[in-house]
């Protein structure tokens, strides 16, 4: 155990208390939104989560799973704010 794991563990709780609480403001929040906020949020969180672990366990192949992750929340925020078009 190295001097830097508790600090990598409390780091760890602090995200996934982050996670609780975007889960439950994307299952209540009152407008479209404050959902897609949130689930930015877990996207963010669930790659913080995956890089923290990456180093706690030393596995270097969840540092790619979280760049794919971090892709996959952008082209998800692209496609959820891309303005409709109307059919005139």
């Amino acid at each position: 155990m190295s001097e830097s794991t508790p600090w990598l563990l409390a780091s760890l709780l602090l995200l996934l208390l982050s996670l609780m609480v975007g889960l439950a403001r994307a299952l209540r929040g009152p407008t479209l939104e404050d959902r897609m906020l949130s689930v930015q949020l877990l996207g963010t969180g669930g790659v913080g989560i995956l890089l923290l672990t990456a180093v706690l366990l030393e596995l270097p192949a969840l540092l790619d799973v979280s760049l794919v992750l971090a892709l996959l929340a952008a082209v998800a925020a692209a496609a959820l704010t891309r303005p409709e078009v109307g059919h005139d």
